[in-house]
């Protein structure tokens, strides 16, 4: 038995960047940067903060999402897995490419620019007063069953 599943919070490095293909599918490209944060060693070293840039792919409704809502900036949650490509370049050289396929994306924290939420629902009233406003789920749905730890 094989595993391959991945869990990432970053933010967004770059605008989605959405193509259409074929029976008008949508498919969605961006990047996500992760960091950890440094630290201090017991002896003195500074240890500085480590950020990793992951490619990730979106397809079908999750880019058209991403198309509307995901911004420059913004913080999500991605769950999905890891696929390498192989290609030659115009040199005939192999290249590779990493990316992390999506098959959950959800939107965290605030929008710094606007003050609205950016929560994977909507909600005018919030929108509307700046405040944050309650979750509402339906019943039987708790949302801290979705939570990634």
């Amino acid at each position: 038995m094989s595993v391959n599943k991945v869990i990432l919070v970053g933010n967004v490095g770059r605008d989605p960047e959405v193509k259409y293909l074929d029976r008008n599918v949508a498919v969605a490209n961006f990047s996500l940067a992760t960091t950890e944060k440094g630290y201090k060693a017991a002896n003195g070293t500074e240890v500085p903060d480590r950020t990793e840039w992951h490619n990730i792919v979106l397809w079908r409704g999750l880019a058209e999402t991403a198309e509307k809502y995901v911004k420059k900036g913004s913080q999500l949650y991605i769950e999905g897995k890891i696929r390498t490509r192989q290609w030659e370049d115009q040199n005939g050289n192999k290249r590779y490419s990493t990316e992390i396929y999506a098959d959950v994306m959800q939107m965290l924290g605030r929008r710094a620019d606007s003050g609205q939420e950016t929560g994977t629902t909507t909600n005018t009233q919030a929108a509307a007063s700046q405040e944050p406003q309650p979750f509402e789920t339906p019943a039987g749905n708790d949302p801290a069953d979705d939570l990634p730890f």
